[in-house]
């Protein structure tokens, strides 16, 4: 799956966004691991018990989005709200928009505060902490 997440990242044309993602890459995979990353919905991921909790996108002239899927659940401030569920997320233009204490803390939190979207349907699209 490794392989895939760095064709992904080789395949992004914009010098400046493709230095974000590869950045990004290294930074979750130290916290992370690259053992439960994969390709989902067309952009790299990772999981923790089966649930997303990181992956990153592009989108035309906004940069990368850094998406965390249980993001309003932690205490470290600068993450917007994404979505109706409980994402929050950060966008980045270039390598310089990238507060790495910041980033590592929101992966520390990624790894213990997990929504779980798994059984988003059998719980009748209830989230709760696992």
């Amino acid at each position: 799956m490794v392989a895939e997440i760095l064709a992904f990242n080789k395949s992004i044309e914009n010098t400046e966004h493709k230095e974000v993602c590869e950045l990004l890459y290294a930074e979750i995979v130290k916290v992370l691991g690259s053992d439960t990353c994969k390709i989902w919905h067309a952009i790299p991921v990772w999981f923790v018990k089966e649930n997303p909790v990181v992956g990153y996108n592009l989108t035309a002239n906004k940069g990368v989005n850094l998406l965390f899927w249980s993001g309003h659940a932690f205490s470290e401030p600068g993450l917007t709200p994404e979505g109706s569920f409980k994402a929050a997320e950060i966008k980045y233009q270039n390598v310089s928009d990238i507060d790495i204490e910041k980033l590592r803390k929101w992966l520390e939190e990624a790894k213990v505060k997990i929504y779980n979207y798994k059984d988003i349907r059998k719980n009748r699209g209830t989230l709760s902490l696992i």
